[in-house]
């Protein structure tokens, strides 16, 4: 399992939050944002898509075009800096304060050795959790490239869903202990809920 990456999607408009920075806000005392970097320190690389603020040395960091253009163009710009020999990228939302190495780790071996596109979460309620998880970089080209001749050239205002249409996903229950690893932070109340996790 080599050339790994990590990209996440800051982008968000938090409108839940009165348009608030979301990754910045801390949880456990660090910005969610950082704790997702932590949860992919052992990345070849790793960029951030979006607003970020300040990012530990090496990370990238770089905007969608346009700027607001959702998570599916936000996804294309962070695949155009990935280096040649990436083989997988985990494709994260930047509000998932909870998430550990070991449960990317877990969706790696997950893909490793299986034909999936994609390995993601699938919460108690077999939703896919699908900005937690982990694609061949090749399919998740051919899913951008066929999304984009579909919508007339461009992913702008794109949604997931659509990108996933056609890919073979690997869904994966959480098994560790813990809470789990998709939880994200759209409400003052998910902060909370998450900082009691923490503690």
């Amino acid at each position: 399992m080599t050339g790994f990456a990590a990209v996440l999607l800051s982008g968000g408009a938090a409108r839940r939050m009165h348009g608030l920075d979301k990754p910045a806000r801390p949880v456990g005392g660090r910005p969610m944002l950082h704790r997702v970097l932590d949860a992919v320190a052992g990345a070849d690389q790793r960029i951030v898509v979006g607003p970020a603020g300040p990012v530990p040395e090496g990370v990238r960091v770089t905007r969608e075009e346009p700027p607001g253009g959702g998570p599916v163009a936000a996804t294309a710009a962070g695949l155009a800096l990935l280096g040649p020999g990436t083989a997988t990228v985990a494709l994260l939302a930047a509000d998932l304060p909870l998430l550990t190495a070991a449960a990317v780790d877990e969706l790696r071996r997950a893909l490793d050795g299986s034909p999936a596109g994609l390995a993601c979460y699938v919460d108690g309620d077999g939703r896919r959790q699908q900005l937690c998880g982990v694609w061949r970089v090749p399919a998740l080209r051919v899913a951008l490239d066929r999304l984009a001749a579909e919508r007339g050239g461009t992913v702008d205002g794109a949604s997931v869903r659509g990108l996933l249409a056609g890919v073979v996903v690997r869904e994966v229950a959480w098994g560790g202990s813990g809470p789990p690893p998709w939880f994200d932070c759209d409400t003052d109340e998910d902060v909370r809920r998450a900082e009691e996790w923490t503690r």
